[in-house]
């Protein structure tokens, strides 16, 4: 009973012991809930309508369609710049089409299998056209070839899982063109659907006839606002302010931009870095010049242009070595020569030059067995027995393998970075041997047994070494730069110190408005990814820490001028309150311009005025009249004009975009055109479609689209 008591005597410590260990059980859940959906959203890529935009999703879609590009322009690798073209031709199609398959499921448009079937049947869409189930013969899409690719792929996945490897890349490619189809499909049908909402009538269309036909010539009196000085205009704050008002959504921006001042260094080579790098490529020169194979001298040198030992076009080189190789001689070396435009010092040796096909037609037999003695001797007797005679197709299909006919062009392997010996002996035999030949080919892994069935498009192909070398700066330099610029940041930690010390380091500030952060890069500077997530997380008036970025040979500082948060810009953007002076003064030299025309009532007047006089003929209300006078077109003149009778002068100047004009109409006629009722109509109601082609952009608006690509990529 002591014990008992003892226990209820600790009843409210122990509730308390118990309530805290409770709470830092679920605080910790929650805690641990937290950290997951804060890690969930590092990797949220954006969002549209609301949706979570995965960034390994989205990465899926950009390997898809680089694999794409690959694959159709015959290329191993894309550079940097279209690989950030990639990504953003990605984004910009996932979000049309999450917007328009939002749209299309309100109103239960849908593409079915049958739908997609027809098209293939028909094959007539451009996208068909890109895939390689082209009849050569008739120049369209064959449904039958793509059955018969479908066939093979599924028999040889499970047959040959060798020739598998090979069938995917083109299965994956198919299954990329039939996604995009069915996309494409959707938006033509939601479009034909807001296109259905536009119609003419032929009492429109005989009114644009009209509008389009009848021509008026008049004596124009100009004066331009160009004619007054600003100096002598008078704008207030409450005059920006009402024209901001009137124009205010012009000026609405739908994400958060960045304005910023930096300070960018690039490094250059010095006079001392040039000396040795001329030094040192006149050596390569001369080694080059006397090599029987110039391979190696151009892999030591470290060129800038690849040696794959094949006769290339001229698309395989850069456009001024390219330029260059007809006027050399071949087996002739050139001198050194500079090229500025890519800051590179230059040395080529021509070492052939022919006429070649650059389309090249084949069929092949892969032999690859246990060993190099095996594959010999299977190698030996499918030569032997086509030799004989024996049906190509045939043979192959024994072999698990088709013996289709294939078209190799150049641009599918010359601008390789690299080829190895097997892939140059495949190509020079292709490029050599005689129509309808067997050839049959020993390789590292197994054999080829090829047959060339026809040739097209003779070009002229060059073998050519080419030793291409940056004008680079040494370490010495840069290190010297990186100091220099080192302190310079370390001494202007805000923009107005950045600003004083730029010009005691003898550095330029420079600016840049509306940074979006959708751009790749900063002012244009590649490499900058680490400062777009520093803007984008600053505060205004932050200064950033030094980067560097560019190629390695740039060294960049950021301050945050200011924050333009999605919505409207106010007038304390430059551009806006610039763009609205413009206007306002333009208005206000209208107004003096015609309180001083007041009461004239001829051209002579005018011209008494200060008006410039001049004649301008086939004016028409359907088009805005351009005025060689002030350079500008003026839809407003063209409407006075046409509703100015013939003879008549218009007393009431005229407010345009450039200046204000007075005329008097001296002839009005019409064109000798016949009216075509229905061709109006038409013409009318595209006129009406091209104006409401923008719904992709109200349609965007609406999505509340959030983009952070700039975080990952």
């Amino acid at each position: 009973m002591a014990a008992i008591g003892k226990i209820r005597s600790w009843g409210p410590v122990l509730v308390l012991v118990i309530g805290l260990a409770l709470f830092a059980f679920i605080a910790e859940e929650l805690f641990r809930s937290c950290d997951s959906i804060k890690n969930q959203e590092r990797q949220q890529v954006g969002k549209i309508l609301g949706n979570n935009v995965d960034v390994q999703e989205f990465q899926k879609l950009v390997d898809e369609y680089t694999d794409v590009l690959k694959l159709t322009q015959g290329r191993e690798n894309i550079s940097d710049a279209e690989l950030n073209q990639v990504k953003d031709m990605v984004w910009n199609q996932l979000v049309q089409n999450t917007v328009i398959e939002n749209e299309a499921k309100k109103l239960g448009l849908t593409v079915t299998d049958e739908e997609i079937q027809n098209i293939l049947q028909e094959g007539t869409n451009p996208m068909l056209m890109q895939t390689p189930f082209v009849n050569q013969q008739t120049g369209r899409f064959d449904v039958n070839a793509l059955k018969k690719f479908l066939t093979e792929y599924n028999t040889v996945k499970q047959q040959n899982p060798q020739m598998a490897e090979q069938y995917s890349t083109m299965y994956n490619f198919w299954t990329f063109i039939e996604k995009n189809l069915r996309h494409q499909t959707l938006s033509q049908k939601y479009q034909s659907l807001l296109a259905s909402c536009f119609l003419s009538n032929p009492v429109e269309a005989k009114l644009a006839f009209e509008e389009e036909n009848q021509e008026s010539s008049v004596k124009l009196g100009t004066i331009a606002y160009s004619t007054i000085n600003d100096n002598k205009v008078e704008v207030t704050e409450a005059d920006l302010k009402a024209k901001y008002d009137e124009l205010k959504n012009r000026f609405k921006q739908l994400e958060e931009t960045r304005d910023i001042k930096y300070v960018d260094l690039q490094v250059e080579a010095s006079p001392a870095d040039r000396m040795a790098l001329n030094t040192s490529i006149a050596d390569f020169a001369s080694q080059l010049a006397a090599a029987a194979d110039p391979s190696e001298i151009v892999r030591k040198s470290s060129s800038l242009v690849n040696y794959l030992g094949i006769p290339q076009t001229k698309d395989a080189f850069p456009t001024d070595i390219a330029n260059r190789l007809d006027s050399i001689a071949v087996g002739a070396t050139t001198a050194v020569v500079e090229n500025k435009q890519d800051n590179t010092l230059n040395v080529i040796r021509l070492m052939s030059k022919q006429q070649m096909a650059d389309s090249i037609q084949f069929r092949a037999i892969q032999v690859m067995k246990e060993d190099a003695a095996a594959s010999k001797k299977t190698a030996d007797s499918i030569y032997t027995a086509l030799q004989a005679g024996g049906d190509f197709e045939a043979i192959a299909k024994k072999y698990g393998q088709t013996g289709a006919k294939n078209w190799l062009t150049s641009a599918q392997y010359q601008n390789s970075s690299s080829m190895d010996k097997d892939t140059r002996a495949y190509i020079q035999t292709l490029s050599n041997a005689a129509l309808n030949a067997i050839t049959n080919l020993p390789m590292t892994n197994g054999n080829l047994i090829i047959q060339v069935t026809d040739r097209r498009a003779m070009t002229t192909k060059y073998l050519a070494a080419v030793i291409k070398k940056s004008i680079d700066f040494s370490k010495d330099t840069y290190n010297a730069a990186y100091n220099k610029f080192s302190q310079f940041v370390s001494e202007s930690q805000s923009i107005d110190e950045i600003i004083k010390n730029a010009a005691k380091y003898g550095f330029k500030v420079q600016e840049r408005e509306s940074v979006r952060n959708s751009e790749h890069f900063i002012a244009g500077i590649t490499a900058t990814r680490d400062a777009m997530k520093w803007l984008f997380d600053a505060k205004q008036g932050d200064v950033s820490p030094l980067y560097e970025c560019g190629n390695n040979d740039h060294l960049l500082v950021v301050g945050l001028n200011k924050i333009n948060e999605k919505g409207y810009l106010g007038l304390d953007n430059a551009q806006v309150n610039a763009f609205v002076k413009s206007l306002v003064l333009n208005e206000k030299k209208a107004d003096q311009i015609i309180s001083n025309l007041n009461g004239v009532k001829s051209i002579a007047d005018a011209q008494k005025k200060g008006a410039k006089v001049s004649d301008v003929n086939q004016i028409t209300f359907g088009a805005p009249v351009f005025v060689q006078e002030t350079g500008a077109s003026e839809p407003a003149l063209s409407g006075a004009v046409a509703a100015t009778a013939k003879g008549k002068f218009c007393a009431a100047p005229v407010k345009g975009n450039a200046g204000v004009y007075v005329f008097q109409v001296v002839d009005k006629t019409k064109r000798d055109v016949k009216f075509e009722e229905k061709a109006y109509e038409d013409r009318l109601k595209q006129k009406a479609l091209q104006y409401a082609s923008n719904f992709m952009q109200e349609l965007y608006a609406k999505a509340h689209v959030t983009d952070k690509r700039y975080l990952f990529f």
